[in-house]
């Protein structure tokens, strides 16, 4: 592999309003579909290997940036909220002070969102990731927002957690890459609207 694109899903109500967005399937605002569409131009070139989440928000965008031959990958899921599925940071510290979910994690919730943990997110990203090595050529990731920050952190050999430093929007671009063989970021959150 030489180079892996992310492709952030495009604007959800939920993503708008910051309510914590996992297994929900929600589809993408008239917003989202624009910022979809929007990313169509970096998709021009051939890619090798196309994964993308199982989540309708995910694959529509893939779908609207001109994505059409791609393979779901349930490991490309968003971080599993468990019990703050749907919740907002601000409602979740009027019981729990301070909670920062990188440090805290989440507690159980339903069958549905049962929870997962930071390192357990990071497993699926490492799967992913080894998944993309062994591809000659160019390979495009369409997933969610914390899932693809854990994905970075690994990328460049670091703990998942430190997918906190890495903020990133959604309906943007971010490209992996190499220098001097080494993993690197060359582009992080970009938009392109």
């Amino acid at each position: 592999m030489n180079e892996m694109l992310l492709l952030r899903h495009g604007e959800t109500e939920w993503s708008k309003a910051g309510r914590h967005t996992g297994r929900t399937d929600l589809p993408l605002t008239e917003h989202g579909e624009e910022q979809a569409r929007a990313l169509a131009p970096l998709v021009k070139e051939p890619f090798e290997l196309v994964l993308v989440s199982p989540a309708q928000r995910a694959r529509r965008t893939a779908e609207l940036a001109g994505l059409s031959e791609y393979q779901v990958d349930a490991d490309l899921w968003e971080w599993d909220y468990g019990g703050y599925e749907g919740i907002t940071t601000p409602e979740i510290r009027e019981t729990r002070p301070g909670w920062y979910l990188w440090r805290d994690g989440v507690i159980p919730g339903d069958a549905e969102h049962p929870g997962e943990s930071v390192a357990q997110v990071g497993a699926r990203a490492d799967r992913v990731i080894e998944r993309a090595r062994a591809v000659e050529g160019r390979v495009a990731l369409v997933a969610h927002g914390h899932f693809l920050r854990v994905l970075a952190a690994r990328w460049l050999r670091l703990a998942p957690e430190d997918g906190r430093l890495l903020k990133l929007d959604t309906g943007t671009y971010s490209r992996l890459g190499f220098e001097h063989a080494e993993p690197v970021l060359t582009t992080w959150n970009a938009p392109v609207c």
